[in-house]
């Protein structure tokens, strides 16, 4: 049962931790080299897809917003650029035409101009995957140092919560289960040497048995 028991935590630590590192945000320090708009068709519920803007129909084959970005080792870095607003995951985010116009300002600059955009979820070409973008934010360069204290924060207090629910529910357990659990093991137990006890005595009583027979046997048959 052990081994079960860690195969299932250890398949909901991986779920957990997948989750986390595609909802929780991440920055990129980027040069942004324009925007594009494209006509997408985004099946119903995707979890790789958000949502349109704000007071717009909800349509499977809309218009996406695209930010283009050019990493400091001169690879290429897309984001879409979509609201997420009341709904999962919570980054309110209600401007994504602001967040364009945005992109596009720095993308018209003449000078060289480097930007942490932050953002949550994955670039995957495969499957035409792209991370959302939601918010922009000038640095002093390529090598300038973001600490996410957010997500510091967050798994901090994430570990201290579930730490938490581990000894209420340990204690919990060592209250009301744990003495039921001990009894039964003990019933279990006596059960256990009242069988053994009757397994010796049947056993001996065959021996007997066996013993009797034979005697008869020598002594009616002269049989070994």
């Amino acid at each position: 049962m052990k081994w079960i028991k860690r195969s299932v935590l250890l398949i909901i630590l991986f779920c957990a931790a997948v989750l986390l590192n595609y909802y929780l945000p991440s920055r990129d320090i980027v040069q942004i080299v324009g925007t594009d708009v494209k006509r997408v068709d985004v099946d119903k519920g995707s979890p790789f897809w958000d949502r349109p803007d704000i007071g717009t129909n909800d349509e499977a084959t809309r218009d996406v917003r695209f930010i283009n970005s050019t990493k400091p080792n001169g690879k290429s870095r897309v984001y879409r650029n979509e609201d997420t607003g009341w709904s999962f995951p919570f980054y309110f985010k209600f401007d994504s035409g602001d967040l364009n116009a945005q992109a596009q300002t720095i993308a018209r600059n003449q000078e060289t101009q480097w930007v942490a955009v932050s953002h949550y979820g994955w670039r995957i070409k495969l499957f035409s995957i792209f991370p959302n973008a939601y918010k922009i934010k000038s640095v002093s360069g390529p090598k300038a140092i973001l600490i996410p204290w957010f997500n510091i924060a967050f798994l901090s207090i994430l570990a201290l919560t579930s730490f938490w629910i581990w000894r209420s529910i340990r204690r919990w357990k060592l209250k009301n289960i744990t003495p039921h659990t001990d009894k039964i093991r003990e019933e279990l137990d006596d059960a256990a040497d009242i069988l053994d006890a009757q397994k010796e005595k049947v056993a001996k009583e065959l021996a007997e048995t066996q013993g009797h027979f034979k005697r008869f046997m020598r002594r009616w048959f002269g049989s070994q």
